[in-house]
């Protein structure tokens, strides 16, 4: 999910509310689409069983976050989206080759939608 006005604080005390109590959060998208003064709340009480968070607000994650001691709260280091090398490798040979010639490129990011 990109990271636009509409996504922006998305995972938030209302979102966890909505949820089913005890549920879990995995956020590997975006950093800024959880409210992290909102998580560790709705942990606390049970509204969240736990979280797994690849991304953040500020990466790398400072030392002195307390989600890096919350019981509850997996931190692992934006590696969501790993990128295999034998499969990736043709692709950017052939965005490569495209820009050499001219051509319009593959799976370009377009910043006015967030991602």
């Amino acid at each position: 999910m990109p990271l636009t006005r509409e996504t922006e604080g998305i995972l938030c005390a209302r979102t966890f509310t909505a949820l089913p109590r005890g549920a879990g959060l995995v956020n590997a998208g975006r950093g800024g689409h959880l409210v992290e003064d909102d998580l560790i709340p709705a942990l606390d009480r049970g509204q969240l069983s736990a979280a797994a968070l690849d991304v953040f607000r500020e990466e790398p994650l400072p030392l002195g976050h307390p989600f890096w001691h919350h019981p509850r709260i997996l931190v692992t280091p934006h590696i969501a989206g790993i990128t295999n090398p034998v499969t990736a490798a043709p692709i950017i040979l052939d965005n490569i080759r495209r820009l050499e010639e001219g051509r319009p490129l593959l799976n370009q990011v377009d910043p006015a939608d967030g991602y």
